[in-house]
């Protein structure tokens, strides 16, 4: 199932012996397209300390689907290591939280989509679809010359101008992450600026770079492919199925 992003801060992250806090932000992999981590911040309970998560030690979702169950107790992750999520997250860092909860990174050799699978502590995962492995096992044979783990906050590129290959049409107003692996599925586009009450999914295929500097995405087509996208509908519920019908 395809989840708001912005839906998605705010749940309640539960250990096995109380709740810790709530989900402010993902870091995503901005050349995967796959979360990474879910940054939760831990308001009193840790005197708003932030901690990281990856995706694949969540469980599924209460019914009410406001609280995700995670397998470690209040106490492991009091412990964890200290990291400064309003800086870069290194991969040292990342490497850090992985050896103190004795999991597998996902950038490991035998890496599955976000290293499910190959987590020890009772971690819940998934299989991963086709195209997740594919992007993953792509990313894991570029890593190995490069260690910079490229991660970007959701937050921070919620509000960049979305530039087509002929001009600007709009900007990014939120993310469909998709819960069964946890990869960014679309990026919702919010058109107002160019043709009034238009919001459109681009998938991130369409996405030639994105400019950190000057808080650009820059797509690979032109306006006129997006303008003849269907028009998204956000009080609507999509699907895979239903997004791979978004061009």
């Amino acid at each position: 199932m395809l989840r708001n992003a912005l839906a998605i801060n705010g749940d309640a992250i539960a250990a096995s012996d109380g709740r810790i806090g709530t989900v402010s932000d993902f870091l995503f992999d901005d050349a995967s397209w796959l979360v990474r981590w879910l940054v939760v911040d831990t308001g009193k309970w840790l005197s708003g300390r932030k901690v990281l998560l990856p995706p694949s030690a969540m469980g599924h979702p209460a019914p009410a689907g406001n609280e995700f169950p995670v397998n470690l107790t209040k106490q492991q992750i009091k412990d964890s290591p200290d990291s400064d999520t309003d800086r870069p997250v290194s991969r040292q860092i990342e490497g850090d939280i992985y050896n103190y909860y004795g999991w597998r990174p996902y950038w490991g050799a035998d890496l599955l989509m976000g290293g499910y699978g190959g987590f020890g502590g009772g971690a819940v995962g998934a299989l991963p679809t086709q195209e997740s492995r594919r992007r993953a096992e792509d990313i894991a044979a570029a890593r190995q010359s490069n260690n910079d783990p490229h991660l970007r906050s959701i937050a921070v590129v919620i509000g960049y101008h979305i530039h087509a290959s002929d001009g600007e049409i709009g900007h990014v107003e939120n993310f469909l992450v998709d819960d069964a692996d946890w990869s960014i599925h679309d990026l919702v586009v919010d058109t107002k600026n160019w043709w009034p009450g238009k919001k459109v999914l681009i998938s991130p295929r369409w996405v030639r770079e994105i400019d950190w500097t000057d808080n650009v995405v820059k797509l690979n087509v032109d306006r006129k492919r997006v303008k003849d996208s269907p028009p998204y509908d956000a009080s609507t519920t999509v699907d895979r199925a239903l997004s791979e019908t978004f061009p």
